[in-house]
């Protein structure tokens, strides 16, 4: 089975006023549907960077991306947007809802925004799906504001799923929340990767987060400085991920 993800010597240069910084130095991995990863380092190491190339948000100054068998560095603007719509899903510390919408139209709104008919029985299938994944079937018609932080972030998290992306991108998910609110996340993420087969890449200061995932790949300096297999689980103790990071100084 060949990878969904894969990059491929990535590097990416910002050039500043004070002259270039090396964001990323020469970065590969594979990642395998179904997979759960995360990348972890402190500040600065390039795993945002590394994300945003991944998903396409950004391209690399060199190097290459191939997700689910296409080649996506170097599309152009409305190729990279169709394929990231397609193919992707991506959860922020942000949740990026709508206000003025409630929980299933905002669940509802890429499908919108890409031309299908909300109203359709398919698509209200889907909808409902990724609301009974997070388990928000009976606050569906809420609004944002009616909703606590945590079920705003399960209203994302049900967003990003309900197209059935090949591979859902979270970009510190939990960073908004207090600690038992942002297991909660962790634990419907976690779910979704078990029980739907979604393939997660998650971005993450955090080791309570980072043991959720099967790998670890700490950065620093713009390089994967070591991989750290963890494993598919029931349960997810931080200690032994927090005692492994402590040795590389994180």
């Amino acid at each position: 089975m060949r990878p969904i993800l894969e990059a491929r010597d990535l590097t990416k240069t910002y050039r500043t006023g004070e002259g270039e910084v090396e964001a990323l130095r020469g970065v590969s991995l594979a990642v395998e549907p179904g997979e759960f990863v995360a990348f972890m380092g402190p500040s600065g190491s390039g795993k945002t960077t590394l994300l945003q190339l991944l998903g396409g948000l950004d391209h690399p100054t060199s190097g290459e991306v191939v997700l689910d068998g296409v080649s996506v560095s170097f599309l152009d603007d409305d190729r990279a947007t169709r394929l990231r719509r397609e193919k992707t899903g991506f959860v922020f510390q942000a949740f990026n809802l709508v206000p003025l919408l409630s929980a299933r139209e905002n669940v509802a709104l890429p499908f919108l925004l890409s031309g299908a008919d909300p109203a359709s029985r398919e698509i209200r299938s889907r909808v409902d799906d990724a609301l009974r994944l997070v388990d928000l079937e009976a606050k569906a018609e809420r609004r944002p504001a009616e909703l606590a932080f945590g079920e705003q972030q399960r209203v994302a998290i049900a967003r990003a799923v309900a197209g059935r992306p090949a591979i859902l991108f979270a970009d510190e998910p939990t960073g908004n929340l207090d600690y038992s609110t942002g297991l909660e996340i962790l634990q419907y993420l976690y779910r979704s990767c078990t029980e739907r087969g979604q393939t997660i890449v998650l971005v993450t200061h955090d080791a309570q987060a980072g043991a959720f995932a099967d790998r670890v790949l700490f950065l620093r300096d713009g390089r994967v400085l070591e991989e750290i297999a963890i494993g598919r689980r029931a349960e997810h103790p931080a200690r032994p991920l927090i005692e492994r990071l402590a040795l590389l100084g994180q």
